[in-house]
C-alpha cells in the first residue's frame, strides 16, 4: 500500500497514515509506562531523575502555590499519573481498533474474546451428513468447541441448488449454506442475508446464499476454495467441507426391482429401498476431510435422511474405511420419525442394519435415539403424511454389536426435530464416557465452562 506521496511504505509503519485514531492513544500510553517508571525512580532514589522531579516540583508549585515536602509522595504523584495515561491510551486505542474491526461486538469485546480462546481448546468433533438435522446439529456443538468440521453431502438435485448444479457445473450449495450459516457467530444476521429468496424474475426460486456461492466458486475458480473464503469473511465456529468434488448422481434399487436415480427421485419414489450407490462410484473425498477423521476425538453420523443425507457421505471411496480405521468413537444418531418412501416403518435397529448392509461392521460404536415423548397432536399431524416414530430397544442394537443410548432429546415447537442444546450436551457426555480417563478433564473443563458461558449470555 502507498501512502498520498505514492512512497510504498512497511507494514509497520503503515500505523503512521494520520486519521487512524490509534497514534495520539499509543503515545499517551507509552507517556504513560514512562511516568510510571520514573514515579518509581524518584521513589526510590531522587538523584537518579532530580531533574524530572525538579520540573514537576516547579509546576505543582505554580498550580498550587506549595511544593511537596519530599521525594515519595513526588514519585506517587508521578507514578499515579503515568497509570491513569497508561490505562487511558491503551483502553482508547483498543477501542478505535476494535470499533473498525468488530463494531457489533465492541460492547462485549472480552467476553467474546474470552469464548473464542476457550471454545478453540474444545473437543475435535467431525459431524457428516446433511439437510436441516446437520445444521441444527452445529448449531448446539458451536457452544462447547470451535474444533468442529462439517462433511456435507453433495448428491443435492432440486430445488436452486439443482438448477444451479445444472446450469453452472456447481456443487449443489443448499446444504453446504446451512452449514455455514448454523457456525456462524452472527447467526441471525448471516440466517436473513443467506436465506432470502426471489420471488420474481428470472432469480426466481434461487436464495441469496445459494447465489452468493456460487459466485464465491466461480470468483476462485474451485468450489472449495469459494467456501473456505466465506468461512474466514464470517469467522465461523469450524470448517464445512463437501464430501467430494465431484459431481455425484445418488441411485437406489427398490425391493420391486425399479431403480431410480437423482436425490429428488430417490426420496419421492415409494417403495422400500434395498440399495443406493453413488455414481461415479469412484468418487473420492477431499484430502481435508481425511485429515479432519485422522485428528477427530468424535465422529457423529445424522441426524438426517438415511439413504439421501448420510449414507451418499459414506459412500464415497474411503470415506468409511477412514471413519473405521481412526481411533475416534462414532455415533449414529437415529430419526425420531420415519421418511415416507424412505424408512417405513423401520425401528432404530432397522437404522443400523442398513449401514451396516451398505458401510459393514465396525463402523458405529454408539447409536443415540431420543426416549421422550411426543405430543399427541403432533403425532396425528405427522401421521396424515405417513411419518411415524422410530421405536427401539437395547437389545435388539446391541445384538448387532453396537451400544445403545437413549435420552430426551425433542424441541419443543410445531415440528418435530432433536433439540440442539439437548443433542450437543448427550454427545459430549457421550465422548466423556468414550475417552481414556486421562483424556476427561480437559472435557469437563470444556463442559463447565461452556455451561456457564450460556447462563451468562
Amino acid at each position: 500500500m502507498k501512502s498520498k506521496l505514492g512512497i510504498s511504505l512497511p507494514n509497520s509503519l503503515k500505523w503512521l497514515y494520520p486519521n487512524l485514531g490509534v497514534k495520539r492513544w499509543f503515545f499517551l500510553a507509552v507517556l504513560g509506562v514512562f511516568l510510571f517508571a520514573a514515579g518509581f525512580s524518584v521513589m526510590n532514589d531522587g538523584i537518579a531523575l532530580g531533574y524530572l522531579e525538579l520540573q514537576f516540583r516547579e509546576a505543582i508549585y505554580r498550580l498550587t502555590g506549595s511544593a511537596p515536602r519530599t521525594a515519595v509522595p513526588m514519585g506517587l504523584v508521578i507514578s499515579a499519573l503515568g497509570a491513569t495515561a497508561m490505562v487511558i491510551g491503551f483502553k482508547r486505542m483498543l477501542n478505535s481498533i476494535i470499533s473498525v474491526l468488530l463494531p457489533d461486538e465492541e460492547a462485549r469485546i472480552v467476553d467474546v474474546m474470552y469464548s473464542r480462546q476457550h471454545l478453540g481448546r474444545g473437543p475435535k468433533i467431525v459431524v457428516i451428513g446433511g439437510g436441516t438435522g446437520l445444521s441444527n446439529l452445529l448449531r448446539g456443538l458451536k457452544g462447547y468447541t470451535r474444533n468442529l468440521t462439517a462433511i456435507v453431502t453433495v448428491a443435492d438435485d432440486g430445488g436452486s441448488s439443482g438448477m444451479l448444479r445444472s446450469e453452472m457445473g456447481i456443487l449443489p450449495p443448499g446444504d453446504i449454506r446451512n452449514c455455514l450459516v448454523a457456525l456462524s457467530d452472527t447467526e441471525n444476521v448471516m440466517e436473513k442475508l443467506f436465506s432470502y429468496r426471489f420471488d420474481t424474475g428470472t432469480l426466481k426460486g434461487h436464495s441469496l446464499g445459494n447465489l452468493f456461492l456460487a459466485g464465491m466458486a466461480d470468483t476462485f475458480g474451485d468450489f472449495q476454495k469459494g467456501v473456505e473464503q466465506v468461512s474466514k469473511v464470517f469467522a465461523l465456529r469450524g470448517n464445512v467441507y463437501p464430501s467430494t468434488l465431484e459431481q455425484v448422481v445418488l441411485g437406489a434399487d427398490l425391493a420391486n426391482g425399479t431403480t431410480v436415480k437423482g436425490e429428488t427421485q430417490v426420496r419421492d419414489t415409494q417403495g422400500r429401498i434395498i440399495r443406493v450407490y453413488l455414481e461415479p462410484e469412484d468418487c473420492e473425498p477431499i484430502p481435508e476431510a481425511l485429515k479432519a477423521l485422522d485428528e477427530a476425538d468424535l465422529i457423529v453420523l445424522g441426524p438426517g435422511s438415511l439413504y439421501t443425507s448420510v449414507l451418499p457421505n459414506l459412500l464415497v471411496k474411503g470415506l468409511k474405511e477412514k471413519i473405521r480405521d481412526v481411533d475416534a468413537p462414532c455415533v449414529y444418531i437415529c430419526n425420531i420419525m420415519t421418511e415416507p418412501g424412505e424408512t417405513d416403518n423401520f425401528q432404530v435397529s432397522d437404522h443400523l442394519q442398513s449401514l451396516m448392509d451398505h458401510c459393514g461392521h465396525g463402523l458405529v460404536d454408539v447409536v443415540l435415539a431420543n426416549k421422550q415423548g411426543i405430543p399427541q397432536e403432533l403425532l396425528q399431524r405427522y401421521a396424515e403424511e405417513g411419518s411415524y416414530p422410530v421405536n427401539g430397544n437395547a437389545a435388539s442394537v446391541e445384538w448387532l454389536g453396537v451400544k445403545y443410548v437413549e435420552a430426551d432429546l425433542l424441541q419443543e415447537g410445531e415440528t418435530i426435530r432433536h433439540d440442539p442444546d439437548r443433542l450437543a450436551r448427550m454427545l459430549i457426555r457421550l465422548l466423556f464416557r468414550l475417552k481414556p480417563m486421562g483424556e476427561r478433564i480437559a472435557l469437563v473443563d470444556s463442559y463447565l465452562l461452556s455451561q456457564k458461558l450460556r447462563e451468562e449470555s
